[in-house]
């Protein structure tokens, strides 16, 4: 064990005290977590995650790394608690939350890799490279199954199903974020088994909304001509 915890600091304590004195307090299985939690969560709530993220390293909550200062920016905040605050109503109404996330496929994946990168910030190149990609792939596989979810409940008439989903999404942006911070081992685990389970999801629904497709394509298709 002890040679294993060798092993760790040698290849990772570099990039570890690379990332800026702000984040002295996260080891790398942390930053790493964080980095994932943030390009995740993006996928899903983006402006959320803008603000809870910022508003946390603005009290001393967490201790954020220098890349992710611009956040906690009083003026940061104020913008992205105004988008929370639109979108947290948008996201719940049946047809404007499919437009919303159609409207926001090429602001959440870049934002995810941004905020992914700037957990290991400019010193270190690499990390933040990597990070990049990590949060941007992440940030997709959500919206992907966000959509693909939402555009799937949208067949239903009643309006309860939407809302349900999106305070479900809400916690789950909350939850991840939390975990990630709190216990970084366990945050990995939960997303393992999610992105196993989101790509279940995607294969279901998928075959779902086709499947509706056809039967609108038939009710739809002109009567032959006698």
């Amino acid at each position: 064990m002890e040679q294993l915890l060798a092993l760790w600091h040698t290849l990772f304590a570099p990039a570890s005290a690379a990332v800026g004195q702000g984040a002295q307090a996260l080891d790398m299985p942390a930053l790493l977590a964080l980095a994932a939690a943030l390009g995740w969560a993006s996928g899903l709530r983006l402006y959320a995650v803008l603000f809870v993220v910022g508003l946390a390293g603005h009290l001393g909550w967490i201790p954020l790394p220098q890349g992710l200062h611009l956040l906690q920016h009083p003026a940061m905040l104020a913008a992205s608690g105004a988008m929370l605050f639109v979108e947290f109503f948008a996201d719940k109404i049946p047809g404007l939350d499919t437009l919303w996330d159609v409207l926001h496929t090429f602001i959440r994946i870049p934002g995810g890799a941004a905020l992914a990168a700037g957990v290991f910030g400019a010193d270190n190149t690499t990390m933040a490279a990597v990070a990049a990609l990590l949060g941007g792939s992440l940030a997709a596989t959500a919206l992907a199954g966000k959509a693909t979810t939402r555009a799937a409940v949208n067949t239903s008439p009643e309006p309860f199903s939407n809302v349900a989903v999106s305070l479900l999404e809400d916690g789950l942006v909350l939850g991840a974020l939390w975990l990630a911070v709190q216990h970084p081992v366990w945050f990995a685990v939960a997303l393992a088994v999610t992105l196993v389970l989101t790509a279940l999801l995607l294969l279901v629904l998928f075959k779902f909304l086709r499947t509706i497709g056809r039967r609108l394509a038939t009710w739809f298709k002109p009567s032959p001509a006698f």
